[in-house]
């Protein structure tokens, strides 16, 4: 779901592919739901990538905090 750029791991599925984020999210031992709300991209009824508290948004995708932290 994921691919290395530089030192970082980027979602492979860009901004907009919701459900690819919510089978990612499902895969991820380490999602923690983003507390602000106005930070929340998609509903909560699944957890998502999108609206994971460690997700960084790029210029074409976002990038994975946590799984840069335990597979660099």
């Amino acid at each position: 779901m994921f691919y290395k750029r530089d030192n970082s791991f980027v979602f492979k599925y860009g901004k907009k592919n919701y459900d690819k984020a919510i089978e990612s999210a499902a895969l991820c031992e380490n999602f923690v739901l983003d507390k602000d709300e106005d930070e929340l991209i998609t509903s909560t009824e699944k957890n998502s990538c999108y609206n994971c508290l460690f997700r960084r948004w790029c210029s074409d995708s976002f990038i994975c905090m946590k799984k840069g932290i335990y597979e660099s």
